[in-house]
């Protein structure tokens, strides 16, 4: 079975199996602010839901336009603490050859070895290393980032979106959250240059991660 999935039943869905965290994700100093008294009823385990998910990225283009895509296999582990958002943590592992902008010679491209090398670079990861309150419904989580042989610290702010019970039974909640980063700073330096002076590929790149998460269940 593909360690990576995206596929959708139509029938109704096996409750996500608790995942085991990484042990060397400690307990983190409690963050600034005070969170909402009622999100504590959330504090968990929790997985990603990649049908009702979306983990981007957008990047200019020629100067005058942007391209986006996204990574569609991945897995997620998540632990959200309500009462203290310091606990909270995070991994995200993505497969690199799951790029997808739409255009299936930008992403073979992509996947090469100008960029992702994805033959030799599988897998991209996400490690979260702090979370704190940064406002109402706003966490600012610190993680590393390391996309082929580099590791580099992010800041990721994340805004809590909402918590419904589905129509299965289901818990289900929101985040959004962005962040910029200079992909050179992860070796991925191909470029082309223009006419008029500027670069084919901005070396800004915009993530984005729109997420719904599912509580796991204990000792699932």
């Amino acid at each position: 079975m593909n360690l990576f999935t995206r596929a959708a039943s139509r029938r109704r869905p096996a409750p996500p199996t608790n995942p085991q965290l990484p042990h060397d994700l400690a307990a983190f100093a409690p963050g600034g602010g005070l969170p909402d008294p009622a999100l504590a009823a959330l504090t968990g385990e929790w997985m990603i839901d990649p049908a009702h998910s979306r983990i981007g990225f957008s990047v200019r283009h020629a100067l005058v336009t942007t391209v986006r895509g996204a990574f569609t296999e991945y897995q997620s582990r998540l632990y959200f603490d309500g009462r203290n958002p310091a606990r909270s943590r995070a991994e995200i592992i993505l497969s690199t050859a799951s790029v997808d902008t739409g255009v299936e010679q930008r992403d073979a491209h992509l996947t090469g070895r100008d960029f992702l090398d994805s033959a030799a670079y599988p897998r991209m990861r996400f490690t979260s290393t702090a979370v704190r309150l940064d406002g109402n419904d706003v966490y600012r989580m610190t993680g590393d980032l390391t996309i082929k042989d580099t590791t580099r610290p992010v800041d990721l702010e994340l805004t809590y979106i909402g918590h419904v019970t589905d129509p299965f039974g289901y818990e289900r909640v929101g985040f959004d959250g962005t962040t910029t980063i200079n992909r050179s700073e992860w070796g991925l330096t191909y470029n082309q240059r223009l006419a008029e002076g500027g670069a084919m590929v901005s070396e800004k790149v915009r993530l984005q991660f729109d997420i719904a998460a599912i509580r796991t269940i204990p000792g699932g």
